[in-house]
């Protein structure tokens, strides 16, 4: 059986958002409650994939005893997408041993410039993560004996990737797709797609779009990510089509 844990649905603010007042930041169901988009793929065999590793994984990582990653998947090197790197030092003595890291030469680029004092070590005693980086194109790899496909995909004027994992798709930040990513997931059983607010961004689906997105691809279901504290999420549920929901922090989804 493979699993995926929706480790944080929210966007670079989070929800609540400092200072705001309003009924979803002030609501009391957790579901309302967004850390930073990350997820947790655990495939049949034993394999534990992380997509993108923000800056809230230390609470993520220890709400769900998360001690073993075989790789972890950047989508892009923004903030909240790689801010929590620093945290896998204690994955990396609990497994004894480095952890791949995998993303496309800009976002890796990004990685070795932000957290330079990872590969030049300035002082000798203080801990630091030790991780692997490979750099990926458009062919899909493995890790272990799971593949996977990256996703060219368009944050803005930024090119970034989702990636397919088995028959889960995961994209976030879209805000536009290329025809020839459409047809690679078309028709897959699990999409996972970002829906930023009800009004237009710039560099983000928002839920109209993602909803026009999801008819295309045609999956068997459809799970909303990255939303801001736009969304209350038992009253917007109601407003989804059949087999599309509102994902929320720590949701669990299983396949045979």
């Amino acid at each position: 059986m493979s699993r995926f844990i929706f480790l944080g649905t929210g966007t670079s603010n989070g929800v609540p958002v400092i200072g705001c007042e309003c009924e979803v930041c002030c609501s009391s169901d957790p579901r309302d409650k967004r850390l930073r988009c990350s997820g947790y793929y655990l495939t049949h065999d034993g394999t534990k994939i992380l997509i993108d590793i923000g800056p809230d994984f230390r609470q993520q990582a220890l709400q769900h005893r998360i001690t073993h990653i075989d790789g972890i998947l950047i989508t892009h090197s923004h903030y909240d997408h790689i801010g929590g790197l620093d945290e896998v030092r204690q994955i990396n003595f609990l497994m004894k041993k480095a952890i791949d890291v995998y993303g496309t030469e800009d976002a890796l680029k990004d990685i070795r410039n932000r957290f330079g004092y990872i590969f030049h070590p300035t002082q000798i005693g203080g801990g630091i993560p030790q991780i692997e980086l490979h750099q990926i194109g458009s062919s899909p790899f493995l890790i272990n004996h799971t593949p996977i496909t990256p996703l060219p995909i368009f944050h803005g004027m930024l090119p970034i990737v989702g990636y397919r994992i088995e028959n889960l798709a995961y994209i976030t930040d879209a805000s536009s797709v290329p025809s020839s990513t459409i047809e690679m997931i078309h028709g897959i059983d699990t999409l996972v797609i970002n829906a930023l607010r009800y009004k237009p961004h710039a560099t983000h689906f928002n839920l109209e779009q993602a909803l026009d997105f999801i008819t295309h691809v045609k999956p068997s279901r459809a799970y909303l990510i990255h939303m801001t504290d736009a969304f209350l999420h038992e009253r917007a549920s109601r407003e989804l089509p059949e087999k599309v929901f509102f994902a929320y922090d720590g949701l669990t989804l299983t396949w045979e």
